[in-house]
C-alpha cells in the first residue's frame, strides 16, 4: 500500500481570501516503510504573508522571489500523489488551499488524483475526544522526539506525522500481522499434514487363505466373525 504524508504552508488561513501555499512536502510510505522518495518545494506565493503565518512558519517573502510558482510544479506534485493514500492532519485545510491553488490552472482536485484522503485530526479527536490533538500533543503522548520541531516546517511536519500515524494504527497492524501469520501456519500445517499420496497395500492371496480358515475356526466355535 503506497501512503503519502502531506504538510503545506501558507501565507494565511484562507484561500477563497487569495491566500495561497508557500511550501510542500509530501513523504513516501509502502507498507509503513518509509521509502527516502520525498516530493518537497518552495513556492512563490505572489502576495505578502500574513504576519501571524510567518511567524508560525519563520518563512519570508525574501526567502520565496527567486522559488518557483505552483504553476510550474504542478504536474510533478500530481504525479507523486496520484493514486496514493493521502494522509494529512487538518486534511480540510491543506487540500482545501491545494484544490484552490489545482483549481487556478484547471487541473483536477486533490480527491480526484489521490486514491484516498485520510485525516489524523479526525483519527486523534475520535480515539481522544476531549484531549489537545495538534501534531506537538501526539508526540509527546507517543513518545516521539519533535525537540527540533522549533517552527512548523512542512518537511519536519510530515515526517513527524508519519511517526505519529504508524504509533496511532500500531495495534490495527499488529492485528493484521496476526491475522497473516496465522493464516500463513494453517497452511502450513495443512501441507505438512496432508500427505502427498495414500499407498494402498493388498493382501495376497495366502493372507486371504488364512483370513478365511480363522473365520470358519471362529464359525465353528460358535463366535460371530463380525
Amino acid at each position: 500500500m503506497r501512503q503519502i504524508f502531506l504538510d503545506t504552508e501558507t501565507t494565511g488561513l484562507y484561500p477563497d481570501q487569495g491566500h495561497r501555499i508557500i511550501e510542500i512536502a509530501a513523504v513516501e510510505s509502502i507498507n509503513r516503510r518509509l521509502t527516502g522518495q520525498n516530493f518537497h518545494v518552495y513556492l512563490n506565493p505572489e502576495r505578502e504573508i500574513d504576519l501571524a503565518a510567518q511567524e508560525v512558519h519563520g518563512i519570508t517573502l525574501e526567502f520565496l522571489q527567486d522559488k518557483p510558482l505552483f504553476a510550474e510544479k504542478a504536474d510533478d506534485f500530481c504525479l507523486f500523489i496520484q493514486d496514493a493514500e493521502l494522509i494529512i492532519h487538518n486534511a480540510p485545510f491543506d487540500v482545501g488551499f491545494l484544490n484552490a491553488e489545482l483549481g487556478r490552472i484547471g487541473l483536477q482536485q486533490v480527491s480526484q488524483i489521490s486514491a484516498k484522503i485520510t485525516d489524523t485530526l479526525r483519527m486523534a479527536k475520535d480515539s481522544r475526544p476531549g484531549q489537545r490533538n495538534n501534531l506537538d500533543a501526539l508526540c509527546r503522548h507517543f513518545g516521539i522526539d519533535n525537540t527540533k520541531r522549533t517552527l512548523h516546517g512542512a518537511l519536519l511536519d510530515a515526517e513527524l506525522l508519519a511517526e505519529v500515524y504508524f504509533a496511532m494504527t500500531r495495534g490495527q497492524d499488529s492485528l493484521m500481522m496476526d491475522l497473516v501469520q496465522e493464516k500463513a501456519s494453517e497452511q502450513m500445517h495443512t501441507a505438512l499434514d496432508t500427505p502427498k499420496y495414500i499407498r494402498v497395500l493388498y493382501a495376497s492371496d495366502e493372507e486371504i487363505a488364512q483370513h478365511d480358515i480363522y473365520v470358519q475356526a471362529l464359525t465353528k466355535a460358535g463366535a460371530k466373525p463380525w
